[in-house]
C-alpha cells in the first residue's frame, strides 16, 4: 500500500476542497437552520462527476478509484455534511448496488442516469430503503413485503430514516418475500418514486445533517415488475450487507471530513484568540487538545484509505470499512466537542460552524450501521 497520493488524486481532492469552499460554505448555516436540500450543490456536484465517481465510463460514471472518493467526501464534509450523505449514499449504496449486482437492463435503465445525476435537464438521484419502524439495526425482521404475483410483485409496507427521501427518483427496496425462509426470503427491487402508490411521508425534523432530506417512505400495493428484482431471489439480504460495506467506508469518510472540519476551525481559532496575554494556541491545554484530535484525525484517514484501498484491489475489505467507520465516527464525535470547547462561548453559537459540525457528528455513529453494530463485525471477524 502507498501512502502517496498520486497527482490525479491530488486533483480530485482540489475539485472537491474548491467546491466545498465556493459553492457549499456560502448559506450552509442557513440551510442548516431551514432544512433546505441542497438541490443546487447536488447539483454541481453531479456535473463535476462525483456523484457517480466509481461507476465506469460505460455507465455514465466518472470510473474513479475508491481512493478518490474517500478524499473527495473528506473534503466536502469538511464543509457540508448535508451535501456529503447525498454523495454518499448515490455513490456508496445506488451506484455500487446497481453496478456490482444489476442486470444489464437495469444498469442501462436507472445506473446510467444515476451516476450522471441527472435525466430530462432534472435531478436523478438515488435511496437506499432497508431500515423501518422495527428494523433498523436488527435489519433481518422486515415487515416490508412483496407478493410474488406471476409477473409482478405487490410491495406493501414502510420504511424510515430514508437519506434522499423526497429527493430521489428512484428507490432500492428491500422487501420480505417468503417469512418462512427468514434472511433469504429477503429481495431487493428497484422503484421508481413516481409510480402509482408510492408516498413520501413525513419529514424527519433532525438533530444533524438538516439539509439532508430523511423521509419516511410508504407503499400500497405498488405493482413491481419481475425485472426490477435485484439477482436471484432470495438476494436481497446479501445484497444490503455486501453493499453496505461500502457504504461504511463513506460515511467513515464523512465523519473524517467533519473532524478535520472542526479541527482546522480550531486550530485557527486558537491562533487569533488570547487570553493571559497570549494567543490561546500557546496554553498547553489548548496545544495538547490540538495535538489529540491531529492525531486521531490522522488515524481515521489512515483507516478510510486502508479499507478503499482493499476494496480497490479486489481483497475482502468488510473488516476494514467497520473498523474505519467506527473509529471515524467517534473521533468526528470527541474532535467536535474539543472544538466548540477551544471556541469557548462562540463555539456554541452557530456563527463560527463548529456546533453544527458536533450536531452533524453524531449521526455518523448511527447510521449505515451503529458503533456497536461495527463492533459486533470486527468481534465476529477478530473471533472466527
Amino acid at each position: 500500500m502507498h501512502l502517496q497520493l498520486t497527482e490525479e488524486h491530488l486533483m480530485i481532492q482540489k475539485a472537491a476542497r474548491d467546491f466545498a469552499i465556493n459553492e457549499c460554505l456560502p448559506g450552509v448555516i442557513e440551510r442548516d437552520e431551514l432544512q433546505r436540500f441542497p438541490k443546487e450543490q447536488i447539483t454541481k456536484l453531479a456535473e463535476l462527476g462525483f456523484m457517480g465517481m466509481m461507476v465506469s465510463p460505460e455507465y455514465g460514471g466518472s470510473g474513479m478509484d475508491t481512493i478518490s472518493y474517500v478524499l473527495a467526501m473528506e473534503e466536502v464534509s469538511k464543509i457540508d455534511a448535508s451535501v456529503s450523505v447525498c454523495m454518499s449514499v448515490n455513490n456508496s449504496l445506488v451506484c455500487y448496488g446497481l453496478q456490482a449486482y444489476g442486470s444489464e437492463e437495469q444498469k442501462q435503465k436507472y445506473l446510467t442516469p444515476i451516476a450522471q445525476g441527472k435525466k430530462d435537464g432534472e435531478l436523478y438521484i438515488g435511496a437506499f430503503l432497508l431500515s423501518e419502524p422495527e428494523a433498523g439495526s436488527d435489519a433481518t425482521s422486515q415487515r416490508t413485503t412483496a407478493e410474488d404475483k406471476g409477473d409482478y410483485y405487490l410491495l406493501n409496507g414502510t420504511k424510515n430514516w430514508i437519506t434522499n427521501g423526497s429527493s430521489a427518483s428512484v428507490y432500492l427496496v428491500m422487501a420480505q418475500t417468503d417469512a418462512s425462509k427468514g434472511s433469504k426470503g429477503i429481495n431487493c427491487f428497484i422503484v421508481e418514486k413516481k409510480w402509482a402508490g408510492v408516498t413520501v411521508a413525513a419529514k424527519e425534523n433532525k438533530l444533524g445533517i438538516r439539509g439532508s432530506d430523511t423521509h419516511t417512505i410508504m407503499f400500497s400495493d405498488v405493482k413491481v415488475p419481475k425485472e426490477n428484482r435485484i439477482g436471484a431471489d432470495g438476494f436481497g439480504f446479501s445484497f444490503a450487507m455486501k453493499t453496505l460495506s461500502g457504504g461504511r467506508i463513506g460515511i467513515a469518510s464523512q465523519a473524517l471530513g467533519i473532524a478535520s472540519g472542526a479541527y482546522e476551525l480550531a486550530l485557527k481559532y486558537s491562533k487569533e484568540r488570547k487570553a493571559f496575554g497570549k494567543e490561546i494556541a500557546q496554553h498547553q491545554a489548548i496545544q495538547f487538545k490540538l495535538a489529540d484530535m491531529a492525531t486521531r484525525i490522522e488515524a481515521a484517514r489512515l483507516l478510510c484509505l486502508k479499507a478503499a484501498w482493499e476494496k480497490d484491489n479486489g481483497m475482502d475489505y468488510a473488516l476494514s470499512s467497520s473498523m474505519a467507520k467506527v473509529f471515524a465516527s467517534e473521533t468526528a464525535m470527541w474532535v467536535t466537542v474539543e472544538a466548540v470547547q477551544i471556541h469557548g462561548g462562540y463555539g456554541y453559537v452557530k456563527e463560527y460552524h463548529v456546533e453544527r459540525l458536533m450536531r452533524d457528528a453524531k449521526i455518523t455513529q448511527i447510521y449505515e450501521g451503529t458503533s456497536e453494530v461495527q463492533r459486533i463485525v470486527i468481534s465476529r471477524s477478530i473471533l472466527k
